[in-house]
Parts: structure tokens; C-alpha cells; sequence
């Protein structure tokens, strides 16, 4: 039988039955599944799906939050040949039929009555659609397309067990396994085939790299649409046999987390961000001689997380005041933000501030950067435990091959490179080139093997004087300044630079609050723009060349966000739009240019 996903988690089920896999919240308490009910719910679940006439290689599709119900028929899909493709909670109704139509599906799986409008809305356009089926806790829709959990899997009692077996032991690791719907910053998205072999390897590498064993856990609680939550809480847990907590809604996981104290812990940079506007809030109403405590605390836990950074632990003073340190801060405020017990702690999507990084490694807290994209399943380069250089994004993963083209862009070589686009073969052979992975990115790797990621190819600004500028590094060293939350950097076409930016609220306030300032429209305060011009002229500008510079910025009365079309469900700036919605605020900038 093939080395698939899905036959580790019947492995599991052999070897661990009794051990838990995943845990629910039901009231106060988190209720665990064993790994036999696991596999037993899959393999329902599995012989639902052949009952109701899907084929190997045909696509399903999973339109809903971090629920068991979202992995059971991932995973359950995976094993009868068939290939799942997740679709983003946020996505509108007409992206949600972009997906559904162009995998041509005939199940989708959503979550409740919010996401079953949205496919309400759009099933005129979906012909190929039979069965919208309803996670466990959505109320009864009284409609022929719509089909209960419960109604759903008793289907599956319609098909023996061998019936079940023959399509399962008939995978092979070349067949398709599922479908990765990017977030389509430059397009509609692009479906990513991933192989079954793609996936069982790249999560065994992800897994000896962080040594993840059964005695670990994680919470769900990022977007399992995107292939990185996929690693963190399907593949990697069970390859490992480690234990998954499902977050009850995304307004919840700070609570979840204090509850569950993951060992193991990704978190995009906004989510690093918050935690540390959340740690410097509670710090600026602490008391003087605390915050001396604290900021001793910090340099002691810098000095450790340098040696661990490379390997190595700390010994004969510095030991004794880490220790010291960790009695009277660390062991009271980890747990405070639910990272009692983290030993490994990560981030990626985005390029993540030095000065975050810097932060955490003082609370002895290792930020791993990580690199990759859905193309390559997820990891292409980590900082390693033991090997870590903060402000890159690591080394390669064990196995792969990465280099940098004469133009400068990111290639990549491995098992983890993906099939193709589905139903795309130009832009899989723009992408694909002699078993190269061509990535998109901008990157140096130095002479130890840690990449660093400069730009993206795309996303180059060439200005009017011919000058190709990359945004993206400008745009977080702008983030870097405490009371900001988002840049983007505009100037294609135009003579110079400039910035749209927007408030981190808390921050904000707590800056005016410091300095008397009542006016709560903070974006239109002359005290908040002029913090902001002396931070861009002293901390930004000095570190890039005059062309780099930015002239001028804007306060955008809010944020970027999701739901007006700015950011794609990943986060990343979608940055015609924000050229569109803002036109006004753009070319007042170069009004007199």
C-alpha cells in the first residue's frame, strides 16, 4: 500500500488506538476523539462519498471554519482517490462559485447557514453541483441540495467495507491528493495539484525538522483553506501522531489558547503583532520598578535565546539569572498569552519585523520564520531549532534544492514541488521549468544557506525614472514604527515614493492617551503624523537608497481589510485594488509632483 496521508492515519489507528487525536470544546470542558473513532469517522465518511457517485480524481470542496467535520471529509476524499479543495470563510459568493465551478465539485461541505447563502446565491451557476452538505452544529435547510452531517454519512452505509478498500489500496503516490485554490493577489485564483507523494514527504521533513512527537499538540485555528494550517493541523499531527485542538471560532482563540498552551504554535506576523501591542499595552501601566524588572528580564532572555538560537544553552551566571528571570516574568507571562508550554513557535505568509523577532527572543520566546508557498507544499525554508538566524527565512527543507536565477528569482527543487495548476498548462509552464519551482520571489541566500526574502517579481514598482524598486521590505520597516499596522508603498510610474498607512488601534490610543490627545479621529491628529514623519526620516528613509525613500505618506481612515477587497483571505495586499479604492489619496500625494 502506498505512503499516503490517509494510511498514516489508519497506522495510527493500529498502533494508537485509545490515544486522543483531537480535542472539541463542549462547555468548560475539551472533549478528545480517539484515534480509532478518527479513522472510523473518515472511513464513514469515505463510503458516504462513493455512494454518492464520486470518482478518483474528481474534486469535493469544503467551504467552513476549523471543524473535525472539515478534516473527516478532507481526509476522506483523499483516501478514495478523490481531491479535496478548501475555500476561504471570507471568500464572496461569486469567488465561492469561481471555485466550485472551476473544480467542477459535486459536494461541498460548508458550515453553516451564512456559507449555505453564499452557495444559495450562486447555484444557478453551478450545474455541476448535487449536494451541499452541512457541517454538525448548522441548523436544518429545508431544500433538495442540502444534506445534513448525520444524513450525509449514514450514506456510507451503503457501501461495504471492501468496496471501501479497494478504492483506498488502489492510491497511488503520483495520483492527485487535493487542490490548493491560491488567494489570488495578481488574478483569479490558481488551483495547486498536490500529489499524495507531495504531501507524505514534505510533511515527514516538516516533522523531523521540528521532532514533533505524539507528546505534542497544536490549536486549530488559521485558515485550512491555505496549505500551511493544513501542515500544522491534518499532515504534520498525523504523521507525528500528535494531538489537535480545534479553536471554537476565531474570536476565541486567545481564550483557547490560554486554555489548550499549545507546544507548538503558527502564527502569521499580524498575529505576532497583536500579541506584542498586547504585552506593551499591559507594560505601560505597570508599575516603574516592573518595567525596570521587565526590561532586565528582556536583556537576560536575549542573551539566552542567542545561544539557542544557535544551538547551545546558557550556563554559570547567565543561567542562574535566566533563571531568576524566567520565576519572576517568563513562567507567569507566557501562559498569559497561551505559550506556557510552546517549544516551537512559527510564522510565514509574510515577511515578519526584526524588531518582532527581537522582541520575543527577549521573552526566550524563538520566532521560526518559515518560506514557502501552496506550489511547494507549504515549507521550502525554515529556520531549524538550533539554526536560527532572525531576518532570514532559514535553510532549505531537508531534501529540497533552492537557488536564486540571474534575474534573482527563488527556484526550488524537491518532492514537495506540485504537479500543476488544474486545467492551466500555460501558467503551469510558466511556473514549472525543468523540475524547477519558479517561485516569484526575490531572494539572496548567504554563504551558511539562510535565504532572505528581498521582493516579489510581480510586485517590482519601476518608477518614472526607470528606477525597479521592491516594496515589500520598505513596507515593514514602515510596520516596525509601534503605532502603525499596515503600509503600502505606491510609486509605479510616479517621480518618488510615498505610503499609505494605517493605525494599530490599541498602539494608537495608547500613544495619545500618553500625550493628553482626546480627538478620537487619531488618523486626522497632527501629534500621531508627525511621530510618524520623524520615524519614516530617522528609522525608515537612513536605511535604503535616496530612490527608496518615501516623500511623503497618507492615514488611511481605517484598515485594509478582507471584506472591502483590499487583502486576499491570506493577508497579503492586493495591491491593485488598494491603487483603486484609494485613487484619490494617491494622487493627492503627487499632486504638485
Amino acid at each position: 500500500m502506498a505512503d499516503t496521508i490517509p494510511s498514516r492515519l489508519f497506522e495510527q489507528a493500529r498502533v494508537h488506538p485509545n490515544r486522543a487525536a483531537y480535542y472539541v470544546k463542549s462547555g468548560r470542558s475539551w472533549v478528545p476523539t480517539s484515534w480509532r473513532d478518527y479513522q472510523a469517522q473518515v472511513r464513514q465518511a469515505s463510503k458516504a462519498m462513493i455512494a454518492l457517485g464520486i470518482q478518483p480524481g474528481q474534486p469535493v470542496a469544503i467551504l467552513g471554519s476549523n471543524r473535525p467535520e472539515w478534516v473527516i471529509f478532507h481526509i476522506a476524499a483523499m483516501a478514495i482517490g478523490a481531491a479535496p479543495a478548501g475555500i476561504y470563510t471570507t471568500c464572496s459568493p461569486p469567488e465561492v462559485r469561481y471555485v466550485v465551478a472551476h473544480s467542477e465539485a459535486p459536494l461541498v461541505l460548508i458550515e453553516d447557514e451564512e456559507q449555505w447563502e453564499k452557495i444559495d446565491a450562486e447555484r444557478d451557476n453551478m450545474p455541476g453541483l448535487k449536494h451541499a452538505i452541512l457541517m454538525k452544529s448548522a441548523p436544518r435547510v429545508d431544500d433538495p441540495l442540502a444534506l445534513s452531517w448525520n444524513a450525509f454519512m449514514a450514506h456510507g452505509d451503503e457501501i461495504t467495507d471492501a468496496e471501501f478498500t479497494e478504492r483506498f489500496q488502489a492510491l497511488s503516490p503520483d495520483q492527485l491528493a487535493t487542490l490548493i485554490y491560491t488567494s489570488g493577489t495578481t488574478g483569479p485564483p490558481k488551483g495547486v495539484m498536490l500529489s499524495h507523494n507531495n504531501l507524505a514527504w514534505t510533511a515527514r521533513a516538516a516533522v523531523g525538522v521540528v521532532d514533533l512527537t505524539f507528546e505534542d499538540c497544536m490549536l486549530s485555528y488559521l485558515p485550512l483553506s491555505h496549505i500551511a494550517e493544513q501542515m500544522f493541523t491534518i499532515y504534520g499531527p498525523i504523521t507525528a501522531g500528535s494531538a489537535v485542538y480545534f479553536a471554537e471560532s476565531g474570536a476565541h482563540v486567545p481564550e483557547n489558547l490560554k486554555e489548550v498552551q499549545p507546544t507548538i504554535f503558527m502564527g502569521v506576523p499580524r498575529i505576532w503583532e497583536k500579541f506584542h501591542a498586547h504585552i506593551a499595552n499591559g507594560l505601560s501601566e505597570a508599575s516603574a520598578s516592573r518595567q525596570k524588572l521587565f526590561r532586565w528580564a528582556m536583556e537576560v532572555g536575549a542573551k539566552v535565546s542567542a545561544l539557542q538560537r544557535a544551538g547551545e544553552e546558557p550556563g554559570g551566571v547567565l543561567a542562574l539569572q535566566h533563571k531568576l528571570a524566567d520565576r519572576l516574568i517568563f513562567s507567569r507571562l507566557k501562559p498569559a498569552i497561551g505559550l506556557g508550554r510552546a517549544r516551537f513557535c512559527a510564522t510565514g505568509a509574510a515577511p515578519t519585523s526584526k524588531e518582532i523577532l527581537e522582541f520575543f527572543a527577549g521573552l526566550t520566546i524563538t520566532i521560526h520564520e518559515v518560506y514557502g508557498q501552496s506550489e511547494g507544499c507549504g515549507p521550502t525554508t525554515i529556520n531549524a531549532p538550533g539554526r536560527v538566524q532572525l531576518g532570514t527565512v532559514g535553510q532549505a527543507l531537508p531534501g529540497m534544492q533552492i537557488r536564486i536565477n540571474d534575474d534573482g528569482e527563488i527556484i526550488g527543487r524537491g518532492e514537495n514541488v506540485f504537479m500543476g495548476y488544474f486545467k492551466d498548462p500555460e501558467a503551469t509552464r510558466s511556473a514549472l521549468k525543468d523540475g524547477w519551482l519558479h517561485s516569484g520571489d526575490l531572494g539572496a541566500i548567504d554563504e551558511h544557506g539562510f535565504l532572505t526574502i528581498t521582493g516579489r517579481k510581480k510586485e517590482i514598482i519601476i518608477t518614472s525614472g526607470g528606477k525597479n524598486i521592491t516594496p515589500k521590505n520598505i513596507e515593514v520597516a514602515i510596520q516596525a514604527i509601534e503605532i502603525v499596522s499596515q503600509a503600502v508603498v505606491i510609486g509605479d510610474g510616479r517621480h518618488f515614493l510615498t505610503a499609505l498607512i494605517t493605525l494599530e488601534p490599541e498602539a494608537a490610543r495608547r500613544f495619545a492617551d500618553k500625550r493628553g490627545i482626546t480627538n478620537e479621529d487619531l488618523h486626522n491628529e497632527p501629534a500621531i503624523r508627525e511621530h510618524i514623519d520623524a520615524a519614516i526620516h530617522k528609522e525608515v528613509n537612513p536605511q535604503y537608497a535616496r530612490v527608496e525613500q518615501i516623500k511623503k505618506f497618507t492615514l488611511l481612515p481605517r484598515e485594509l481589510t478582507i471584506e472591502d477587497g483590499e487583502l486576499t483571505p491570506t493577508l497579503k495586499i492586493k495591491r491593485r485594488v488598494v491603487n483603486e479604492v484609494w485613487a484619490d489619496a494617491i494622487d493627492a500625494m503627487y499632486a504638485d509632483d
